[in-house]
This record gives C-alpha cells, structure tokens and sequence, in this order.
C-alpha cells in the first residue's frame, strides 16, 4: 500500500525512484517487520499470560520441559501478522506470486490457530486430528497448485541443482508437487519447533537464501548468466521473504533462552507452508532439501523412529524423536542444541548458494 501510494509521487519528486528498487523495497519490509515485531510482542506477550494461554508440554517429553508449562504460546499469531502489515506495505499488490504466498500463511497459520485453540484454550483436546489437519493442508496446497499451474501460465518443468539440462516437465502432476513441498515444508518446520528459539533460527535463514533465490530467479539477466530458470514477477518475493527475516528477528528477541513465548502451530505451520511456496515460485524446490536441511532430518527422525518402533514391537533408533530430544537426553543443554542447529543450517544455506554456479 505504501508502495502504491508513493508510486502516484514518482513524476513529481524523482527521489521517490528509489522505492521502485526491490532491493530497496526488501530492507525497508525486513526493518518495518522487525519494529512491528517487537512492539507487538511487547504488548501481547503479557496478555497472553494473563489469559493462562500457557505451553501444552507433552508427559513424555525432556525432564527439563516441565518448567516450560504456562509459559504463553501461540506468539505465531503477532509473527504472522507482522509479516502480513509489512509486505503489504512494501511489495506489488498486482503481483499474483504475493497474494500466493500470503494466502498459503494466512490459511496455514488458520489451521495451526485452530489446533492450539483446542489444544492450549480448551484443554480438553489434544488438537485436530492428524488426518484433519493434513487433509485440510492439503486441500489448500492443492488449490494453490491448480491457480498456479491454469492461471499463471506457471512453468511445470522442474528443475534439478547441478544439472542444467535436465528439466523434466512434469504437466499436471506439478500441482502434486507443489502439494507435496508446501505441505511437507508446513509440517517439518513445526516438528522442529521444540526447543527455545530452535525453529526460528533456521528459518530465518531459509527465508535469507530464498531471498537471494528470488531476485535472482525474477531478474531476467541474473537468471539467463546463472542459468537458472527465469520466473516474471518472482522477484517481489523477496520483499516478502525480507519481511519473514525481520519479523523473525523481532520475534526471536522473546524466544530465545529462556523463551518468554512459544510460536505455536499457527507460527511453525504458516511459516513452514510460505517457505515451501516460495520455493516452488522461484523454481527451487529441491534445493529446499538442502536449505531446509535441518527442518529435514527432524521430520525424517520422527518418521524413522516411528516406523522402527513398529517394525521391532517397541524398540527405538533414538532416545526421543524429534532428534533435538535425543541431544538434549545425551545431555546436551537447550542453549548448545539451538545453536549447533543454527549452525548447520547456515552451513547448508551456503551450500545451496553454492548451487547456483554448479550446473
């Protein structure tokens, strides 16, 4: 909106031009999410307590964990917001990509409030029903799928890191994909969200590299010497994925160690879901594995441990899934496991940057 407002300007004062840069555009949406941030959590934090909207922690959870209970949850509510007031105020409203993203967040984040209504306000449930909430996920993946694949004119072709010439079209089948990443992105990021300030951390950083992705995916030069699949529009994205980054930050001033908030399912699964569409936007799907990569192996340990405790008849591959339970079981203290995992994901962030001159 404010975008648009100072576009009307541009004829008559030449130093508005400056807005028209999305480079420009994305610093200002990253800072603007991060002032909204802090102040919103600084307001809502000590109502959040006083309504006794307090963490569920589970029975067989770390010993360490029960002093987490009361401690206020569903943050994800003010982070969502925060980021919806920026990016509204800094990108293209006429760009479809943008109202994509945002949708996928605002619907994902329904779904999680949902589930920590029931869960953390009636406390006479343990939240939706798994097959509820994925087929509810689903159906709104699908949906996204089928605008982005019959209305945008979306390339189906799919493309692979380290292999220029491969690009195989998958038709009609890609709104499956889109599915698949959306929905699997969605619930990775909240099987990671256990510890203080673990989630946020990582996906920060995916939203830094996806950031990157998109410019260069939406600027038709950048994308034609890199090689990499040119997408219209793609670039606004990182307006968006700036204001993910600030009001991440905003909102990791109150959850770090010790957390005076946690962000709840309507944090982790509109986060979650947002970064899966932007990765299908800007042509990076797989490269969301390697992004991603810690947000991957919690949603593969608690699978793994799953099916491995079924198969034996009880006996497990780790101490407690997801896999930052394991550490901390091994006597890992919270703060050493947020950080390490931190650490990684930087480390695969770099890595795929590296993919864009490997092809």
């Amino acid at each position: 909106m404010l975008y648009k407002l100072i576009h009307m300007f541009y004829a008559d004062y030449s130093f508005l031009n400056v807005f028209r840069y999305i480079t420009f555009r994305t610093i200002y949406a990253t800072l603007t999410a991060l002032v909204i941030s802090l102040l919103l959590g600084y307001w809502i934090i000590p109502r959040l307590r006083r309504l006794q909207i307090g963490q569920y922690i589970r029975e067989d959870g770390p010993p360490e964990h029960k002093d987490k209970v009361g401690t206020p949850t569903m943050g994800g509510s003010f982070l969502l917001l925060s980021i919806l007031m920026s990016s509204l105020l800094w990108v293209e409203l006429k760009n479809v990509y943008i109202w994509l993203v945002l949708l996928i967040a605002i619907l994902f984040g329904g779904i999680g409030f949902l589930d920590d209504y029931l869960k953390v306000i009636r406390k006479s449930s343990k939240g939706l029903k798994v097959w509820s909430k994925l087929s509810m996920q689903a159906g709104i993946a699908f949906l996204a799928g089928i605008i982005l694949y019959h209305y945008t004119h979306f390339d189906s072709r799919l493309s692979f890191p380290f292999l220029k010439n491969v690009l195989p079209d998958l038709g009609m089948a890609y709104i499956l994909l889109v599915v698949l990443v959306v929905v699997g992105a969605s619930n990775a990021v909240n099987l990671t969200d256990g510890l203080d300030g673990l989630a946020i951390g990582p996906i920060i950083v995916a939203f830094l590299s996806y950031l990157v992705f998109s410019y260069l995916a939406g600027h038709i030069k950048i994308a034609h010497y890199l090689q990499i699949p040119y997408v219209s529009g793609a670039g606004e994205l990182s307006v968006i994925c700036g204001a993910v980054v600030g009001a991440g930050m905003g909102f990791l001033w109150y959850n770090s160690y010790p957390a005076q908030v946690f962000m709840g399912d309507a944090g982790s699964l509109s986060l979650g879901a947002a970064l899966g569409m932007v990765a299908v936007i800007s042509k990076q799907e797989i490269t969301l594995i390697l992004v991603g990569g810690v947000f991957v192996v919690e949603a593969l340990s608690v699978i793994l441990q799953v099916a491995f405790f079924k198969i034996t008849g009880g006996r497990r591959v780790f101490r407690m899934a997801p896999i930052h339970h394991h550490f901390e079981l091994k006597g890992w203290p919270e703060p050493k496991v947020t950080i390490r995992f931190w650490i990684i994901a930087i480390m695969l962030a770099l890595l795929s940057m590296s993919t864009l001159k490997l092809r």
